[in-house]
């Protein structure tokens, strides 16, 4: 039996008028990403100066969303403990056993009231424009829209639109005439109708999309993402944590009581907060986790608090 709880100073889930609810679905087996997440669950592994669940989190409250789900299934306690450092008021529900996508939703639909709510992977950082993806959701009939970085020719990207901007091509399906073709990245508002539709387990394209769009509704897309990157793997996350620095157009990032030897060289490297960086030469290409103890000299790594030293060259 999932157990649920709240953490924080939790918004009644039944509100009809108040702001949107958001779930991030957070449980996985992280195997893509191990070693790093025999320490950390995915969504909880740094990526600049936050997780990518602080990152997510920050980008829902300020589209408007003022209560969050998240649901959990390796390394559950650990995650249950970052909660109350997260933006937003959260609760949780433990997963026994998976429940894939779309089950995650179905079975946190307690405290996610039955109004439309955005649902984003925890294991991708996009750069979305959620208050602009509710209001695309709002302005049609679809029952779910999907977050796209837009722009590409027919064909291209893992979904095709129309003229209207509906989807006409998911995986290997086919529901009309192309004209453009878009990516996905991972975040989307679900209405009660597609809510209606969800399985107890099972994949929100394969077990809800595909099937809405086969019996003619309408999926739509909004291309509101300018980018987006997946940190499933040890070369992405560390992908992403370099594209976090050039963001900034920096070539260091230093956390607070972070400790670097003066005989050491920084370049595109994070050293996280209460992390030390002793030895000579350079450290580059590399994320030296909180409370993590690395030694120069170092390249295209990423060192963890137990002494983990991941080789991840992107």
């Amino acid at each position: 039996m999932a157990s649920r709880f709240w953490v924080g100073n939790p918004l009644e889930p039944s509100e009809s008028d108040g702001p949107p609810a958001a779930m991030v679905l957070c449980a996985g087996f992280g195997t893509r990403l191990l070693p790093l997440t025999e320490e950390l669950p995915k969504p909880l592994v740094p990526v600049g100066d936050g997780s990518v669940l602080d990152h997510i989190a920050a980008a829902l409250r300020q589209a408007g969303v003022r209560r969050l789900v998240v649901n959990g299934h390796h390394l559950a306690e650990v995650l249950r403990d970052a909660l109350p450092s997260l933006v937003l008021p959260c609760a949780m529900v433990e997963e026994p056993v998976i429940r894939g996508t779309a089950g995650g939703v179905a079975g946190a639909a307690e405290l996610l009231g039955d109004r439309d709510v955005v649902v984003v992977n925890g294991d991708i950082l996009a750069e979305v424009d959620y208050a602009a993806l509710l209001a695309a959701h709002g302005a049609t009939p679809a029952v779910a829209t999907l977050a796209v970085v837009g722009g590409l020719p027919a064909g291209q990207g893992t979904v095709g639109l129309d003229a209207a901007g509906r989807v006409v091509r998911l995986r290997a399906g086919r529901w009309g005439d192309e004209v453009a073709g878009g990516d996905f990245v991972g975040a989307q508002v679900l209405g009660p109708a597609a809510r209606e539709r969800l399985p107890a387990d099972g994949c929100l394209v394969g077990d809800v999309y595909i099937p809405a769009l086969d019996e003619g509704l309408e999926v739509r897309a909004a291309a509101v993402a300018s980018g987006f990157v997946d940190v499933g793997s040890p070369p992405a996350y560390l992908a992403a944590n370099l594209a976090w620095l050039r963001a900034r157009g920096q070539s260091e990032w230093r956390g607070p009581g972070a400790r670097v030897s003066k005989r050491v060289a920084l370049r595109e490297a994070l050293v996280g907060p209460g992390a030390e960086v002793t030895g000579e030469g350079p450290v580059e290409r590399c994320v030296v986790w909180p409370g993590a103890r690395a030694t120069a000299p170092l390249r295209d790594a990423v060192v963890t608090p137990a002494g983990r030293v991941v080789a991840c060259a992107v």
